[in-house]
């Protein structure tokens, strides 16, 4: 009884910060510094920046997508995290060990974001350079749509989609119990390379329906979960 209370307060706690960090997006979206986490404007920034700035604007930009990732992603592992949680419910450190499972994660998604957010910045370097590309921008949105979708359909998409579909399997497969620290950081990447492997043509949509959108955020999100929890997905 004890442990299905704690698991229901967890519960709580995990839905009520996923919330907080919805509702912080949304503000940041209302407020004179949304144009650092829309990627068109940030883009722009960054092009006519030095070297410098363009590193904070970076920064700046990998730390919404943080927020982001955590508002959009978290939320579809929380059955690996709830299933963690009990395995280690009776250690005295259990907490930190979800924190850490949790940072490796996100950790992984941030990765993404950088190399996301470099390769936003090329394109946006060729158009410039090309009088076609910029005339005809409309091509690397319809690409990104066609990588995306043709991905959906690969075998390495359902390889990936497979391992986040059955936490109890992944859990057994990379947690050792030994160096536990050490091992429920490494969880999280483990957990969070699988997670990327199923879902970064998804998430590069964000750049075509625009990073930040919080509707097209809710709609990709959704989708991601459904597809990662359900059998039928």
């Amino acid at each position: 009884m004890r442990v299905r209370t704690d698991q229901r307060y967890f519960l709580l706690i995990f839905v009520g910060l996923i919330a907080l960090v919805w509702f912080t997006l949304w503000a940041l979206g209302q407020s004179p510094y949304d144009r650092y986490i829309d990627h068109e404007q940030l883009g722009e920034l960054s092009l006519d920046s030095g070297l410098g700035e363009m590193l904070a604007l970076a920064a700046i930009f990998v730390g919404g997508w943080t927020l982001m990732t955590v508002a959009m992603m978290l939320p579809t592992t929380l059955p690996l995290l709830m299933l963690f949680r009990r395995m280690t419910y009776r250690r005295a450190d259990h907490v930190q060990l979800v924190g850490l499972l949790i940072a490796g994660y996100i950790g992984i998604w941030g990765v993404f974001g950088v190399l996301a957010h470099v390769g936003d910045l090329a394109l946006h370097f060729l158009v410039e350079q090309s009088g076609w590309l910029d005339s005809n921008a409309w091509v690397l949105g319809a690409g990104t749509l066609m990588v995306a979708g043709v991905y959906q359909f690969t075998p390495l998409k359902y390889q990936c989609l497979d391992k986040c579909r059955t936490p109890i399997s992944f859990i057994s497969e990379h947690w050792r119990g030994s160096h536990e620290k050490r091992q429920s950081f490494l969880l999280g990447v483990d957990h969070g390379i699988f997670c990327v492997g199923c879902c970064w043509s998804l998430m590069l949509l964000m750049f075509v329906v625009g990073v930040g959108n919080i509707g097209w955020m809710l709609a990709l999100g959704a989708v991601m979960a459904i597809e990662k929890n359900m059998p039928w997905g």
